[in-house]
């Protein structure tokens, strides 16, 4: 009978599966994983790129700062600028009152929604407060090939110990940095890697003084694809193992390092125990191909698993991708 055998539809189920991994790096490991460390200094919104084409960043990978700047703002905070001070707007919602019908329903109180999509990371107080107008802001940024598709949330710590400064700030699961002494010190965008920090000559000190941890866990989404393999109890009934056949080379006599071999007569026929109605033979591997009959996966079990002439047999191949 043939090797091979078609998939059917409900052969195949594909189910996608979370993982997690955790990291942790200090300062001095930053530039060689791709963790990019920026200092953004007050009052960068009252220049323009034309003025300043100063640079921050890892060696190789500088940005310009106005543009960063410029990036952060747009991205993350621009419903959250009120006049030049930069602090959040509560929303104002309306009401409907009720009248004798549905002509006489009247609104009140005012109606307000957000201009631009900001990321938010919480329908909770976000604490978002632009940075860079009365204060110099840090901004890190954590490389996608390290969290995967985001970065968990209150996962995210940045601390030292020893030295003048002693502490960690750290993301409530909310978008929210939190500081040593409690309050709200930036935000964190978990989907794009992205720390802001507003706090920077008490950041600039911890850098300064050295050993400062960053630590966090990514999170990834990969998908399991699961091929059922079912055997039935008149398939795959045959041993493809070559010394099952007449021709092959069997080693009989065993004298020191050298072997001596017997060759089974005519070439072609299976040997006389492989014919018998009680043969069972073992499956050891369970290879997946395309149309064209190439081989693109293989599967090994454990132990060889016996077929059965009464029941059928399925096989699970599960492949992560």
């Amino acid at each position: 009978m043939s090797a091979y055998k078609q998939f059917n539809t409900q052969d195949l189920i594909v189910s996608p599966f979370e993982v997690n991994k955790s990291f942790s790096f200090l300062d001095s490991e930053f530039p060689d994983n791709g963790i990019n460390w920026y200092t953004i200094p007050i009052g960068i919104f009252d220049t323009s790129f034309l003025t300043n084409k100063t640079l921050v960043g890892n060696p190789g990978e500088e940005e310009y700062t106005v543009l960063l700047a410029n990036s952060i703002k747009q991205l993350y905070y621009t419903n959250y600028i009120s006049g030049s001070a930069g602090f959040t707007q509560d929303a104002i919602t309306s009401s409907i009152l009720l009248g004798a019908n549905r002509e006489g329903d009247t609104r009140i109180g005012g109606v307000q929604q957000s201009n631009f999509y900001n990321y938010e990371q919480t329908t909770l107080f976000p604490g978002k407060t632009l940075p860079g107008l009365f204060v110099a802001f840090a901004i890190i940024s954590i490389p996608s090939k390290l969290f995967g598709d985001y970065i968990q949330p209150n996962s995210f710590e940045l601390s030292t110990v020893g030295g003048t400064f002693s502490g960690s700030y750290r993301d409530d699961g909310n978008g929210r940095i939190i500081a040593p002494d409690g309050d709200i010190d930036g935000n964190i965008i978990y989907q794009h890697g992205i720390i802001v920090l507003r706090r920077l000559n008490d950041i600039w000190a911890m850098m300064n003084q050295g050993n400062v941890t960053a630590s966090f866990s990514s999170s990834y989404k990969l998908f399991e694809t699961q091929y059922q393999c079912t055997i039935d109890e008149n398939e795959f009934n045959y041993t493809l193992n070559p010394s099952a056949v007449t021709g092959s080379q069997i080693p009989t006599v065993f004298s020191g390092s050298s072997i001596e071999w017997e060759n089974t007569a005519s070439i072609g026929s299976p040997l006389g125990f492989v014919t018998s109605s009680f043969f069972e033979p073992y499956i050891t591997t369970v290879g997946l191909y395309d149309e064209n009959h190439q081989l693109l996966a293989v599967g090994k079990l454990a132990k060889p698993l016996q077929s059965s002439p009464t029941t059928d047999t399925t096989i699970l191949v599960n492949i992560d991708r």
